[in-house]
C-alpha cells in the first residue's frame, strides 16, 4: 500500500487549507440548514423541519465538498451517488454530534425555540471536526483501500498529526534460541 496515495494532502499546511475550505463549505451548509428550518418549520414543526434541514444541507455541503475541497481526491474513482451516501454514512457521527446538541438545546434552552439559529449553529461546530476527518478518510480519498487491511490502517492514521498505527513486533519465534533475547537482553 502506498501510503501517499490514499489521502491528499499530506503536509500540515496543506490540511489547514482544505480544514479551512471544509469550514467554509460549513458555513454555507448552515446557511442552507437555517433557510430550510425557518420556511419549513410552519408547515412541518420544528422537529421534523430540523431532521429534514440536515439532509438538504448536507447534500450541498457534499457537492461543495466534492469540487471544492477536496478536488483534488474527489472526483475521478468514485461514483457520484455512492459517494454521496457514503458521505451521509461517514458523516452519521457528526449527525448525532449535531443534532444530539440542537435537540439538547430545543429541550433546555427555551430561546432556540424562538432562535433555532442558535441551537443549529451549536450543532455545527460539534459535529465539523468528526465530519471533516471522516469525510477526509471515508469519502473523499485519492485512492480506495483494496483490502480490509489497507481500510483498518486508514482508520487509524493520523494523517494531520503524523502519527500512525504502531508497526508491528516482528515474530522472532522462528529464529535460533543461541541465548540472546530480542532488544539486547538476556533474562
Amino acid at each position: 500500500m502506498r501510503r501517499s496515495r490514499i489521502f491528499y494532502p499530506r503536509s500540515r499546511p496543506e490540511i489547514i487549507d482544505q480544514f479551512l475550505r471544509f469550514g467554509t463549505v460549513g458555513a454555507f451548509g448552515f446557511l442552507v440548514d437555517w433557510g430550510t428550518v425557518s420556511l419549513l418549520r410552519v408547515p412541518a414543526g420544528l422537529i421534523a423541519a430540523t431532521l429534514i434541514a440536515y439532509f438538504v444541507a448536507a447534500t450541498g455541503n457534499w457537492c461543495l465538498n466534492r469540487i471544492w475541497t477536496f478536488r483534488l481526491s474527489a472526483a475521478e474513482n468514485q461514483h457520484m451517488v455512492l459517494q454521496w451516501l457514503r458521505f451521509l454514512l461517514a458523516n452519521s457521527f457528526g449527525f448525532l454530534l449535531n443534532r444530539g446538541m440542537v435537540f439538547l438545546l430545543y429541550a433546555t434552552v427555551p430561546l432556540t425555540e424562538h432562535y433555532p439559529e442558535l441551537a443549529l449553529a451549536a450543532g455545527a461546530l460539534c459535529g465539523m471536526v468528526a465530519n471533516f476527518n471522516l469525510s477526509r478518510r471515508l469519502v473523499f480519498r485519492a485512492q480506495t483501500p483494496e483490502t480490509p487491511l489497507e481500510l483498518v490502517q486508514m482508520a487509524v492514521e493520523i494523517p494531520a498529526a503524523g502519527l500512525t498505527a504502531s508497526e508491528p513486533e516482528p515474530d522472532l519465534s522462528a529464529l535460533p534460541d543461541n541465548g540472546i533475547r530480542p532488544h539486547g537482553r538476556n533474562d
